[in-house]
């Protein structure tokens, strides 16, 4: 019997086949990953992939990207902490509804979330509706400052090649369907400069 069984009590939808694999991340140089590692360790994980001296707000994580990109459905992705993966509250949403889209499980093992057991499910479904609501509160904001703007008397120069709508849209497809910037591009008709600008406006980038 694999040692995290004990851990993780019930695993109602994680195939006997599946894969655990482990995500750990430490902010800056000198700080150590071995407890994460240990305990993905103990945890029974088939794989290990982290960033060292990354702080969570870097939009670029090749550990996590490398994680990401090695899971496949009926999988498990284990991190000793919620805030090792997530960079924001919307990059975590994100990331746990991508998993969703997968058929990927997770697993927190300090927090307890477990999306393998049944009360677990309940997560993702509460952080899609989170990101939802990040992005609800990025386009009220952005129409209310282009209002204000305009009740100044502002000059707004000429129309955006991407509306906000389009650019939540990006966002949404490459932080949840995993497409990288120059698929969102090209999806919009925008080059990925204009895209990245458009993701920078909305301070998404």
């Amino acid at each position: 019997m694999r040692p995290e069984t004990f851990l993780l009590g019930p695993m109602h939808d994680l195939a006997p086949t599946a894969r655990l694999i482990g995500y750990a991340r430490v902010s800056t140089e000198d700080q150590k990953l071995d407890m994460q590692l240990q305990s993905l360790k103990v945890a029974g994980c088939d794989q290990v992939f982290y960033d060292h001296g990354i702080s969570g707000g870097k939009a670029n994580r090749p550990g996590l990207e490398e994680a990401l990109s090695n899971l496949a459905a009926g999988d498990m992705l284990i991190v000793y902490k919620l805030d090792r993966l997530g960079r924001s509250v919307l990059h975590l949403a994100d990331l746990l509804a991508r998993l969703d889209n997968q058929d990927v499980q997770f697993w927190s093992m300090t927090e307890g979330i477990n999306t393998a057991t049944p009360g677990g499910k309940l997560i993702y479904h509460i952080f899609a509706a989170v990101a939802e609501f990040h992005r609800d509160l990025i386009r009220e904001n952005t129409r209310n400052g282009l209002r204000a703007a305009r009740e100044r008397g502002s000059r707004l120069g000429r129309p955006r090649l991407l509306s906000i709508e389009n650019i939540l849209a990006a966002h949404r497809s490459m932080q949840q369907d995993g497409q990288t910037l120059a698929e969102a591009a090209t999806r919009f008709k925008v080059s990925e400069s204009t895209l990245q600008r458009g993701l920078r406006r909305c301070s998404l980038f």
